[in-house]
């Protein structure tokens, strides 16, 4: 026999539709609700009187059309119902977020970052004063995203290997967890968290396959497959400063990492303090040559997994533009048969922490309606 949803089941679901028509469209009265939703008008009375109840939704005031009769109500989530934290750890800063259920950000923090320094001691430092700076302590936190270098155990969920930090190793979560108690904690690779904000909220929404090409001091690559984030056997897939670029035993980091990139535009008579400021003042040649490197970097993916859709992402990818985009999609082009669309990234602010402010809300709310 066909199995149906249980009564409590089907009210969760349609708890979780209200819930983020709510979130994506503000304040809606009940009538606005069932529009948007398909739901009858009993269960959207029905589900809006028990969400208040739950304390996570609330009235907000009335619409302001004119009418006969009172304006409808206008109800909205709570936002201060609960918090998350995202954080981003570099080489040489620390950035966190505290951000309420909207995803508005209510505190945050910047720390100097020192190379041998504890994990979870310069993690927890900036959580704190993130938290300091939005009156809040860490008992308000539901949920916490950290966005690191190198690789991420897949099995583990702890950091693996990163190269420009030597202390990290398999020692960030459960330091986390001694001092955060239960709040839940997820590691997760920086490129692959710029690649899930940009398929929530930038360029690349609407592609359930894509890669983002992410170029700065180093390169990699997130690649989203059918809808769902790849990391790979070892949480090293789209690692593609590893990738050979040569008989010689040079790698794409030799040819197109940063340091090449300042080299190349030395060459060019293009003097520059970092890649990315040398790429916002490359002549047309120079950026001719830089999409000739980087296009290689792509056509290994393109060739083994066609995503067909590719997102241009970090410093030196968004320093580039349209310019260094379309200069890329052209050599792809002549370089494969599979046509592959390449797009600059179109998302504002820092897209890591977004990133992971962004898995940390979708959880809390995977839990709150599971």
């Amino acid at each position: 026999m066909p199995r149906t949803a249980s009564p409590r089941t089907a009210r969760l679901i349609n708890d979780r539709i209200v819930f983020d028509v709510l979130l994506e469209q503000g304040p809606q009265s009940r009538s606005q609700i069932q529009a948007r939703t398909g739901l009858s008008r009993a269960t959207v009375n029905d589900l809006v009187e028990r969400m208040e109840v739950d304390g996570l939704i609330a009235e907000v005031g009335r619409e302001e059309a004119v009418r006969r009769g009172p304006n409808a109500l206008l109800y909205s989530v709570v936002a201060d119902r609960a918090h998350v934290a995202g954080v981003e750890v570099r080489p040489d800063v620390i950035l966190a977020s505290v951000c309420d259920l909207t995803g508005r950000q209510v505190g945050g923090s910047r720390l100097p970052h020192h190379p041998g320094a504890e994990p979870a001691d310069v993690v927890h430092g900036a959580l704190a004063q993130a938290l300091d700076a939005a009156g809040l302590d860490a008992s308000t936190l539901q949920g916490v995203v950290v966005a690191t270098m190198g690789l991420v155990d897949p099995e583990t969920g702890d950091v693996d290997f990163v190269g420009a930090l030597p202390t990290w190793h398999a020692n960030l979560l459960p330091g986390l967890h001694e001092r955060l108690g239960d709040v839940p904690v997820l590691i997760e690779n920086e490129v692959n968290l710029a690649g899930l904000a940009e398929h929530r909220l930038g360029a690349a929404r609407g592609h359930d396959t894509f890669a983002l090409l992410s170029l700065g001091v180093a390169l990699g690559m997130a690649l989203v497959l059918d809808g769902r984030l790849y990391r790979g056997r070892s949480g090293g897939a789209g690692e593609l400063d590893y990738l050979p670029a040569g008989l010689d035993g040079s790698t794409m980091y030799d040819l197109a990492g940063g340091e090449a990139i300042l080299a190349l535009s030395r060459e060019a008579g293009v003097e520059a303090p970092d890649p990315e400021s040398a790429v916002r003042k490359a002549t047309p040649e120079l950026l001719d040559t830089l999409a000739e490197r980087f296009a290689l970097a792509a056509t290994g993916v393109c060739a083994v997994l066609d995503p067909g859709f590719i997102v241009l992402a970090g410093p030196v990818g968004r320093a580039g533009g349209e310019e260094l985009a379309r200069r890329i999609e052209s050599r792809l082009s002549a370089a494969t048969r599979m046509p592959t669309r390449v797009v600059h990234s179109t998302l504002e602010g820092n897209p890591v922490v977004r990133g992971a402010v962004l898995i940390a809300l979708e959880q809390v709310l995977d839990r709150t309606f599971a």
